[in-house]
């Protein structure tokens, strides 16, 4: 899989990147990332990629020149094209998960006020945003959702099995509690049914207490 994050700023997606899980499918070839700088599609000394907004108001736009610049360089008959955006479709695991099947994956980061419409209506397949509020710039928000993919494909996380009873994962709960040692800390004992070394009782127990928490903290997941 490949994934291109286009970007201003395409060394903040870079070095949080590079790093863990995701830097090490990255060198380990399990995934292909790619940081285009969006103001190398420019063609002036200043390399303007925005300007004021017809109608007034506050902000500036990107301009849609450097974007369908851009998307007929790195485009492909087998690309994704998304943009990051808090008018965008709310990103979760079951987005994450479709995402993994694209060959080709091109986050575009929404900056300032936003992109043309002219882009936005003829280069982009969809929208996501990863919640209810608005980031400086959408490099974070591209950098989430690569996160989000790349530790589904099989092989990031070592066992592929790691994701299977997380939080969202192939069930609607949240994840169970984890312990480790020591077996006592200040008076908190970790569970009997963990110790017991009885692998039915402890998936009975887990599944309880994922039942238990997802109706405490997350009851609209039910």
């Amino acid at each position: 899989m490949q994934i291109d994050i286009v970007s201003l700023f395409p060394s903040i997606c870079q070095g949080a990147l590079q790093e863990s899980v995701i830097g090490r499918a990255w060198k380990e070839g399990i995934v292909k990332l790619n940081f285009v700088d969006l103001r190398d599609y420019t063609h002036d000394a200043r390399k303007t990629v925005d300007d004021t907004p017809y109608g007034g108001g506050v902000g500036m736009v990107l301009r849609p020149e450097p974007l369908f610049e851009c998307l007929a360089d790195l485009r492909t008959a087998k690309s994704h094209v998304v943009l990051m955006s808090p008018q965008g479709k709310p990103f979760n695991q079951a987005k994450a998960r479709e995402f993994t099947k694209c060959k080709h994956l091109i986050l575009i980061c929404g900056h300032y006020e936003g992109i043309d419409e002219r882009a936005r209506q003829c280069l982009m397949d969809e929208e996501v945003s990863i919640g209810d509020y608005v980031l400086t710039n959408g490099a974070i928000a591209a950098c989430v959702v690569t996160d989000a993919v790349v530790r589904l494909l099989p092989g990031a996380l070592g066992k592929d099995a790691s994701s299977d009873e997380e939080s969202f994962g192939n069930e609607p709960l949240l994840e169970y509690p984890h312990f480790t040692r020591p077996v006592n800390y200040k008076g908190m004992r970790v569970p009997e049914v963990l110790l017991s070394g009885n692998h039915q009782e402890i998936a009975a127990w887990r599944l309880e207490q994922r039942i238990l928490r997802t109706v405490s903290r997350r009851p609209d997941l039910l």
